[in-house]
Parts: structure tokens; C-alpha cells; sequence
């Protein structure tokens, strides 16, 4: 189809929906059934395009592998919490920290272990914390603020072995594919990165007061959301560290380190049989694949691991299913993104941006695009979901006014990543606030003035960056 102001309809019925639902997969599903009928206007006609959009997504081989990476990753963190590794290391840890310095310099030293997820970051941390709080005399909501610096903001500026590189590659992709652009999908990435304003503010902010700011006793500045009290036992706050769970930490160690030990050296090997050199390796390789193999040898390890261990197998069979099952929701969403792209590329929409968006000074897209992104994020409070919207209009809108492609990309990744910081609605609020016994409206109320400040810091370095390129 021709450009056409119709190809922005799906959008228009997209961020209404999920900022009205507070959801964003209600709002994709619209989007995508709306585009359909514009493209097949007859009563089973939409229906059918919109099953072949979905079917188009989920049968490419690249999308079948971050489907499978997702479901394994979920499964194998669920073997881990059944097993005990997650609860003992939170023991062996609040065991031996005894001083602030410690425990806050163990959140910012277990990110080599623990950033593969943002939830897993906070079910290993945060117990520790909550254990420790009397120690660390912060704010129980400053507490939750720091450990958030270490999670989503970090996470989204690591390349390798976390659930969110294989959406984010992804994403890309479709993008690139949308606007007939050649590029390898990863490098882009990886060149986004130090574009991804958002996330080095908020880590400094976190370092701050972690290191260098002086609080008031957690009464005094947090009376309302004591999160330690005397009675209080941290092996309440998540069923990954119930009493009822063995207290083996090597359980959590060793899978971790065999995973990112060998994504590591299965990146590096299939990147040095393609161009040689030891650097040259890790950007020639197939990220996606390595992490997959690694994840999947690791997994199976672990699962003999935990049977040498005298670990029924009906039960890990069932937890590591169970995990699995838990990421669902995310699959379905993918594969609702992956429809949407199809549909609104089908419609002429990069054909429509190139045709009218033309007259937008190239010195203004970058930060409006990036706040745009932060409202958006911020009201149906996730990452992967403003990213699916976002991306494929950061790129038509970079190719039409010239700017740098990896400076639009790092803005709609860290527009997502406000939002998963900021927003009441994310997942990281509810599970920070649940995991320290806060109240979620207040702790986000506490959060969203350092993130705003963060964001408009933000705003300004697109608004000054986007001049040098």
C-alpha cells in the first residue's frame, strides 16, 4: 500500500488503549486487529490477516530462537529458587555483610552475577537488603531506589546474556526490515548503548546515594513504610527465599557462572571462526545463538546437577515448566509486536513518515521522540511495550531527517527504560515495593521526581548531542 495517513491509525488506536487500560497488550491486540481490517475490510477477512501477521512473527527463525531463549531463561531461574540457591545465597550474604559499605557495595558487585533480569537482580538483592536494613541506615524507599539503579538502567546496557538483548536485537530488526535498511540489527545495538542517556543519569544518581548521601534514620524519613520491623521476617517478602526452601547457595553460583562463562566463550568462538582477532570476534558473532546454547547446555546441567542432588525430576520438570510458563504473557506480546510491525509496513507507514514528516527540524526529533516515549512508557508502565511502539517510528522518523540511527535507537531504549524506573504500573515498582513492604503509590511518588530531573538531563543531552552528528 501506497503512503497513506491510514498507515497511522493502528498507532492512534494503540496508546490510547494501553495508557486508558493501564495494560499494554490490549492496546497492541487493537492495533493489530484495526490494521487488518484496513487492509482486508471484510467480516472474516481482518481476522485472517491478523492470524497470518501473528503466524509471520512466530514462524522466523530468529524470533523462534528469543522465544525459546525467554522460556528456557524463566525455566531455569525457577530450578534455581525450587533447589534453595536463591534463599541460601541471600543467607550466606546477610550473614557476613555487617556494615553500610558492605551491603551496598555487594548490590553493585552482584550485577556481574545476577543481570540477567531485572526480577531476578531484585529476589536476590533485595531480601539481602531488607535483612540488613537496620546495618545500612537508609529510607527503606531510598533503599528500593538504589537497588533499582542497579536493575533495568544496567541491564539495558549489557550486550550479552540478559532476557532483554534478544528482544531488543529484535526490535531493531523489524525496524530496519520496515524502512528496507541494511545493518546488522546487533551492531546497531551495541552502538546505541553509550546513546542511552537515561540509564548512565539514573546510575549515577544511585551511586550517589548509595556512597556519597547522608539520611535520615528510616523512621525520621520514611514513617510511613517502615519496611523492617521487629517482628518482621525477610523470608516472607518472596517465595524465592521461604524458609520452606534448602539453603544451598552454590545452586545459584554455579549455573551462573557456567552461563555467562559460556555465552562468553561460545560468542567469542563463533565470532573468531567468521573474521578472526579477538575483538573482531564479538562483534561478528551470532549473539542469539551463543546465548542460546549456553543457556540451554546450562539448564540441562543444572538439571543434573539438582538430581545428583536427590531432586525428584517430576518436581524440577514441573518448576522448570512452571517458570517457563510465567514468561508467557511476554511471548504473547512479542508475538503481537512482531504482528504490528508487519501490519503498519504493509500500510505504508514508513512511506507516510518519509512523505510528511519531513517539515520536523532534525535538532527537535531526538528529545521529543524521547519524552514522547517517557509519557507513553510511564502510563502503561513497560519497557518492552514502548519499545515495540516506539521503535518503528524512531527509525522511519531518523531516516527522513538524517540523524544518527544508533542515537534515535539508544533514545527509545532509554525512553522504555524511564518508564520501567518511574512508573507505578511496572514491574519493578510493584516488585521492589511488595519485596520491602512499601506502599507502591508512595514509593513511586518518591521515585518520580529524581527520574523526571533525570529525564529532562536527558532531553538536553539529545537536544545537544543531536548536533554532532
Amino acid at each position: 500500500m501506497s503512503s497513506s495517513w491510514v498507515s497511522v491509525i493502528p498507532f492512534l488506536v494503540v496508546i490510547p488503549i494501553a495508557i486508558k487500560t493501564k495494560q499494554v497488550l490490549p492496546g497492541l491486540i487493537a492495533g493489530l486487529l484495526t490494521g487488518s481490517y484496513l487492509l482486508k475490510p471484510t467480516f472474516v477477512g481482518g481476522l485472517e490477516k491478523m492470524v497470518q501477521f501473528l503466524v509471520k512473527g512466530l514462524i522466523d527463525p530468529k524470533n523462534i530462537k528469543i522465544l525459546v531463549f525467554l522460556y528456557a531463561f524463566s525455566g531455569l531461574i525457577s530450578m534455581i529458587k525450587l533447589s534453595g540457591g536463591i534463599r541460601g545465597f541471600v543467607e550466606e550474604a546477610s550473614s557476613r555483610i555487617q556494615t553500610k559499605k558492605g551491603a551496598l557495595f555487594l548490590t553493585y558487585a552482584s550485577t556481574i552475577g545476577t543481570f540477567a533480569a531485572p526480577s531476578f537482580r531484585f529476589v536476590t538483592i533485595a531480601p539481602i537488603m531488607r535483612a540488613l536494613l537496620k546495618k545500612v541506615k537508609m529510607s527503606t524507599q531510598e533503599l528500593g531506589f538504589v537497588i533499582e539503579t542497579t536493575a533495568t538502567p544496567i541491564i539495558v546496557l549489557i550486550p550479552i546474556a540478559t532476557a532483554f538483548v534478544g528482544y531488543m536485537t529484535s526490535i531493531v530488526d523489524i525496524s530496519l526490515k520496515n524502512e528496507n535498511l541494511s545493518g546488522d540489527p546487533y551492531s546497531l545495538f551495541l552502538q546505541s548503548i553509550p546513546y542511552n542517556f537515561f540509564s548512565f543519569v539514573m546510575i549515577i544518581v544511585g551511586v550517589y546515594l548509595s556512597f556519597f548521601h547522608h539520611s535520615k534514620s528510616t523512621e525520621e524519613s520514611d514513617p510511613d513504610n517502615v519496611g523492617e520491623k521487629e517482628d518482621d521476617d525477610w523470608h516472607n517478602c518472596d517465595p524465592a527465599v521461604g524458609k520452606e526452601l534448602p539453603n544451598k547457595p552454590w545452586n545459584l553460583i554455579i549455573p551462573l557462572i557456567l552461563v555467562v562463562s559460556l555465552t562468553l566463550l561460545l560468542t567469542w568462538w563463533d565470532g573468531y571462526k567468521k573474521s578472526g582477532g579477538f575483538l573482531k570476534a564479538f562483534i561478528s558473532a551470532d549473539v542469539m545463538d551463543a546465548m542460546l546454547i549456553a543457556l540451554l547446555f546450562t539448564s540441562i546441567f543444572t538439571f543434573l546437577f539438582l538430581r545428583i542432588q536427590r531432586m525428584k525430576t517430576g518436581d524440577l520438570l514441573n518448576g522448570f515448566i512452571f517458570g517457563g510458563n510465567e514468561l508467557m504473557s511476554v511471548i504473547v506480546l512479542l508475538a503481537v509486536v512482531w504482528g504490528l510491525s508487519s501490519v503498519t509496513e504493509e500500510l505504508g507507514f514508513s512511506a507516510f513518515v518519509s512523505k510528511y514528516a519531513g517539515w520536523i527540524p532534525a535538532s527537535v526529533i531526538v528529545p521529543l521522540l524521547f519524552l514522547f516515549g517517557c509519557a507513553v512508557s510511564y502510563f502503561i508502565g513497560s519497557a518492552w511495550g514502548t519499545w515495540g511502539i516506539l521503535m518503528p517510528l524512531g527509525v522511519s522518523m531518523a531516516g527522513v531527517a538524517g540523524v544518527s540511527l544508533p542515537l534515535v535507537i539508544g533514545a527509545v531504549f532509554a525512553s522504555g527504560t524511564f518508564g520501567a524506573f518511574a512508573s507505578p504500573l511496572s514491574d519493578d515498582t510493584n516488585t521492589i515495593a511488595r519485596i520491602l513492604n512499601l506502599s507502591v503509590i508512595k514509593y513511586a511518588r518518591y521515585k518520580l521526581k529524581p527520574a523526571l530531573i533525570a529525564a529532562g538531563i536527558t532531553a538536553v543531552l539529545y537536544g545537544v548531542t543531536v548536533f554532532f552528528f
